[in-house]
Order: C-alpha cells, then sequence, then structure tokens
C-alpha cells in the first residue's frame, strides 16, 4: 500500500471501526476477549491516524512508513528518559563523577594496566589522581600495539570492536579503542538525548520525512590479530531497522568510491521533494555535496527523466541491478529540477526540498567556516544543529540548545571523568587539574578525560571555554586544538584568533568571499618560505576576486596584530615578520583534502581540515596551486 491509498483508507477504517467499538460496548454484547480485541483495533487505528498526520510527500510503501514510525517512537521514548537521567546528574555532578570513575577503575582493576596501577585499592578520585599521570599517547602506545596482536585485557576489560583511527589534525593519526561501552554511550547519552532536543526546538522535525544522510563506506584494513583498524564510524546499513529514516537506499551505503556515494546520494535525495533533513557528521561534508551537486545536476536530472543510474558510476553489478530496480522514470519532477536549478543556486536548498526544516552536522570548531558559506548560499533560511562535542576518544558534550546562534556543549558527566587544565598552566610539565565543580564560568581549560575504552587521565588537546552552567554542569564553548596552533617565536596564536582576524581582513576585501583557509609555519617551508623571517605562511581560496593588492595582504597582519597583542608585540620588535598571503586556485582546498585522507586513511565521514599544515609536502602542494 502506498501513502496515497493509506491516507485514503484510514479515515473510514478509524471511524468505522470506533463506532462499531462503542456500539458493541454500550449494549454489553461484547466479550472480554472480544473487547480487547476491538481496543486492539482502535489502537491500531489511532496509530495509523498518527502516522497520516505526519506523513509527508507520496509514494512510500506503508511497511517503511511503520517502520519509520515505530523507530522514531522508541528513540523518542528513550530520548525523554535519557534527558530526564542527564537532568538530574547535572544536579549532583561531583557524586555522578566519582561514580563513573569508580565505575571505570572497578571494571578494569583485574587488566594488565589495572594491576600495574593498583586500581583496586583506589577507593576515590583524589586518590586516583595523586597516583596516575597525566598522560598523552605516547604512554598507550606500545600497550595498543599489544592489543593489536591480539592480547586481551591490556587496558581494558572489554572486547575491542575497532581499532579506531583519529583525524590526524594535530599531528599523526593515533590509534584508539573502541569498545561496546563506548558505542553504548555515545547513542543513549548523545545520540537520542539530542534527538529530543532537536524535537523540542524543531517540531517539524517530528514529521515522517526522511533524511538525507552523506555518509560514505569507510576503509577497513586488519590487525595480525584480525581486528578492524580505520575510522570508529559504522554504515548506516548496518542498523537495518533506521534505514527507512533515509533517502540513500541501502546498497548505496556500501559502494565504496566517496565520489560515487555522493552521486547516489544526491539522485535518491533528489527523486524526494519531501526530504526534511540533510545530514552528516560535518557541515564540511554538506558543502562539498552541494559543490558536486553543482557541479553534476544535468547529469542527475537526466537519470531521474530517464529513471536510471548513470554508467559513468563504477558500480558492482548486483549493486547496479538493485539500485535500477528502484528507479522509475519521473519526467515531472525532472522539468521541477531543471527549474530550480537553472534559477541559480542561492537558497537551492528550500526550493529543491519546500519541506526541509533542518541541517544536522556538527559546524563549530574548524567545521565553522563551512556553516557559514552554507548558511549564507546554498541552505539560506534553513536551521542549523550542532548535536555533538565528540571526539575518537568518546562523547564529551551535547548541545542543549540548538536555536541558540553560539555551540554551547552541555558535558555529559557519565560519558567521561573530566578534569580541567587551566590555559595558564599548559606548559608545566606536572600541572594540577580542576574538576567540573571547581571551574570557572569565563576561563578556558584543556580537557584530560578518562573514558570507556583505556584511556586514564589523557591530554586530548581540546581547549574550550567554560560559559556557563546547566544546574552544577559546565558548559563548554569549544575554543581550539593545542596542536592547531601558530607558534614561531612562543606567541601561540589560536585557530579562534586567526579565524576571527581573517574574516575581518576578507570583509575589507571588495567581493571577496572565504571559502578555505589554512597556515603553515615558515620553518616547514625552507627555501620555499622567501624570507628569512619567521612567518606565516597563509594559504586562502576565495569566490568573487582574481587577485589581492599588496595592501589588501598586508590587511590580514594587521587585523590579526589587533586582534593578539602577544603577536603584534613581536611584530613590532622585528622577531616576527609580515605573514605571506597566497591565493590558491579554485578547488585547491578540495584537492588537499583527497591527499591528506589518502595519507592518514581517514574517513571522508571524520575529515577535518588542517588549519596549521605541519607537513612540508602540503605546503608545497599549495605552494604549487598559488594563482596569486
Amino acid at each position: 500500500m502506498t501513502v496515497s491509498a493509506f491516507r485514503a483508507a484510514v479515515p473510514l477504517f478509524l471511524v468505522a471501526t470506533s463506532v462499531l467499538v462503542a456500539i458493541l460496548i454500550q449494549t454489553e454484547a461484547m466479550p472480554p476477549r472480544l473487547a480487547v480485541t476491538a481496543c486492539s483495533l482502535v489502537g491500531m487505528a489511532l496509530v495509523w491516524k498518527d502516522i497520516r498526520s505526519k506523513v509527508r510527500g507520496q509514494g512510500r510503501m506503508l511497511s517503511s512508513l511503520l517502520g519509520q514510525y515505530v523507530a522514531v517512537k522508541v528513540v523518542s521514548w528513550l530520548g525523554r528518559r535519557q534527558r530526564a537521567k542527564l537532568e538530574g546528574d547535572t544536579v549532583d555532578v561531583r557524586r555522578v563523577q566519582e561514580d563513573t570513575l569508580m565505575g571505570r577503575l572497578r571494571k578494569n582493576e583485574q587488566t594488565i594496566y589495572g594491576r600495574l596501577f593498583n586500581f583496586s585499592s583506589i577507593k576515590d578520585s583524589a586518590t586516583f589522581r595523586a597516583r596516575h599521570p597525566i598522560t598523552t599517547y605516547e604512554h598507550y602506545r606500545e600497550l595498543i600495539g599489544r592489543v593489536a596482536a591480539g592480547e586481551e585485557k591490556v587496558i581494558t576489560a572489554g572486547k575491542v570492536l575497532i581499532l579506531a583511527m583519529t583525524s590526524g589534525t594535530s599531528g599523526p593519526s593515533a590509534m584508539l579503542l573502541s569498545t561496546k561501552d563506548t558505542n553504548s554511550e555515545f547513542f543513549l547519552q548523545g545520540v537520542v538525548v539530542c534527538l529530543d532536543a532537536m524535537r523540542q526546538a524543531f517540531p517539524a522535525s517530528d514529521n515522517l520525512q526522511r533524511t538525507t544522510k552523506f555518509f560514505y563506506m569507510p576503509t577497513f584494513h586488519q590487525s595480525e590479530a584480525g581486528i578492524p583498524i580505520g575510522p570508529n564510524s559504522s554504515t548506516p546499513a548496518s542498523s537495518r531497522h533506521m534505514l527507512n529514516l533515509y533517502t540513500t537506499p541501502s546498497p548505496a551505503f556500501q559502494v565504496p568510491s566517496e565520489k560515487d556515494a555522493l552521486y547516489l546520494h544526491l539522485l535518491f535525495s533528489l527523486k524526494d521533494p519531501s526530504v526534511g533533513t540533510l545530514e552528516s557528521n560535518f557541515t564540511s561534508t554538506v558543502f562539498y555535496a552541494f559543490q558536486s551537486l553543482q557541479e553534476r545536476w544535468q547529469e542527475l536530472v537526466e537519470d531521474i527523466e530517464r529513471g536510471k543510474v548513470s554508467t559513468a558510476l563504477n558500480l558492482e553489478p548486483v549493486v547496479r541491478v538493485k539500485l535500477e530496480a528502484l528507479m522509475k522514470p519521473d519526467p515531472k519532477r525532472a522539468a521541477q529540477l531543471r527549474v530550480h536549478f537553472q534559477a541559480g543556486f542561492q537558497g537551492i536548498a528550500k526550493r529543491l526540498w519546500p519541506d526541509l526544516h533542518l541541517v544536522l552536522a556538527v559546524d563549530s570548531g574548524s567545521n565553522q567556516i563551512y556553516g557559514e558559506m552554507l548558511r549564507a548560499n546554498y541552505c539560506q533560511g534553513i536551521p542549523f544543529y550542532s548535536p555533538f562535542y565528540a571526539a575518537t576518544e568518546g562523547l564529551i558534550g551535547v548541545n542543549l540548545w540548538p536555536e541558540e546562534p553560539r555551540r554551547w556543549y552541555l558535558l555529559c558527566p557519565r560519558s567521561m571523568f573530566c578534569e580541567f587544565l587551566p590555559e595558564s598552566s599548559l606548559e608545566e610539565e606536572m600541572p594540577p587539574t580542576l574538576l567540573m565543580e571547581e571551574v570557572k564560568e569565563g576561563q578556558s581549560y584543556e580537557l584530560v578525560i578518562t573514558n570507556a575504552a583505556g584511556l586514564f587521565r589523557y591530554r586530548i588537546g581540546d581547549v574550550v571555554k567554560v560559559v556557563g552552567f546547566h544546574n552544577r554542569c559546565p558548559i563548554v564553548e569549544f575554543q581550539y586544538r593545542r596542536g592547531q596552533m601558530l607558534n614561531v617565536r612562543g606567541e601561540k596564536v589560536s585557530e579562534v584568533v586567526f579565524l576571527d582576524a581573517l574574516k575581518k581582513a576578507v570583509a575589507q576585501w571588495p567581493g571577496a568571499q572565504l571559502v578555505d583557509y589554512c597556515c603553515a609555519e615558515s620553518g616547514i617551508l625552507g627555501d620555499s618560505t622567501g624570507g628569512c623571517d619567521p612567518h606565516y605562511q597563509v594559504f586562502i581560496e576565495l569566490k568573487g576576486v582574481r587577485n589581492l593588492t599588496e595592501e589588501q595582504r598586508y590587511k590580514l597582519d594587521v587585523c590579526l596584530q589587533q586582534d593578539s597583542a602577544v603577536y603584534r608585540s613581536y611584530r613590532i620588535k622585528g622577531s616576527i615578520g609580515p605573514m605571506r598571503v597566497q591565493l590558491v586556485a579554485h578547488g585547491a582546498f578540495k584537492e588537499l583534502r583527497k591527499q591528506m585522507m589518502s595519507f592518514s586513511n581517514t574517513s571522508p565521514n571524520t575529515f577535518k581540515m588542517h588549519r596549521v599544515l605541519r607537513r612540508k609536502e602540503y605546503a608545497d602542494f599549495l605552494l604549487g596551486k598559488t594563482v596569486s
């Protein structure tokens, strides 16, 4: 049964069943067993009425709608339950944090690592902090190597599901452990809580509309013990009960090529005019999807018109057959799409999908500029929700304020045991840490975490600012990665400071729109640096201009001096030279992204652009793409 037939049948069924049950009950002519059956029928009818009121679009099968309805209801119930639990936890943060830590120590006390640090004798967090050092990745490298070789219960008692590779934005990729506990925490304390917040803030998200999820098949290889090594992400096709939520059919999620998979995401999304949400891990992925749409829309429209899948895609025969079976010629939709595309791409998302109500993707940190570009261009007028603050190490915080323009995250007290290093003490060898109830609003700290997968008092390298408290639990705003700071003379210019200065400078360049950027310290460039004074080499991709004058380039240096007193003092003294600004060709950063992913084995789902380049070959690549 399709949606159209369903819409027609439900009201008649509901009325007839309700009237029959009412008559039989009033006349006492209904046996108890029949009454139960009748009430069940009425209940089913009410459910169907609820489904009917939420349906958007035509042509969907009833089984798909029922599957989505059940999944949404289950997740909604879980979300309310977990949100209430989180609210209670924020009232008594100290106890919850203590319980979280002690539970992890008890669970892992019989591991090799637990016996080494005598976890069984630790009775509270004060003893733990006194006995266990603050750690970095080098502390675990050899131990994780033993896990990869097949040794069990080395640093965690739980079964290791994946040897998860970090994105490598602040240095070489690290290999961490992913367990059942980290996955369940992310879902129960993160996903369902954020979906509850989303539904409250955006009621339209409760409709039975499908989501376009931009997700790419991760590439895994195996350790010597057969443990998968790769990004910590799973394909939606592995959760078959969730597939009804997405426009992309299951076979397309298995396509290994990012380019071909993106084409299929766009194809099946364009076929459905009632799409409700665009979803991805990061806004960068959504931005690149719209760029591809702008380049390939004619090919996509022809496929929809003919009911075919482009022969240019390199697909396995069995996958192509399954996808072709889902395609039917739709000249009417193709004609609509042509009109929209020929009218231009400003605000195109809302014209393609009139019922689109949300872009669900992280747009903080290094993804901030992509969110800004989407809002200014392709996705005008559509709200954005940045739901999580998370890393390969696990869930850190959730955004309970979807409509706020600033991206604030409530720390999850049951996901991580958190400690905080004051920003002023980051260079100390053994700096003292603060706990959740000890941090101060307005101050910045580096996070030190103990997670569910064998990391203890681990410096993750993120510096956050405490912007307030929800009950007694800190609310933080991401500031920067320590490994992504510019530092040629000890000035330590963070990503957030540099980006603010860059946006001020671009605003003073008539017609210019920032597309992407990164920096390199002159020390890595060698003879190609063009000068002997330590300085910043800045690579910028712009729209709207083909050249910059020397005066315009110098504006960036001036803006950074205005925002960073330390940088200004070094510039005045002459110990740092003026920055060199290079304008690169259109698409240069897209090509750089491919190179970076191939080097680090990072998935498109988890990739974050490096704002400070640490490898000379990346800087040399952009120098080769310089046009001005």
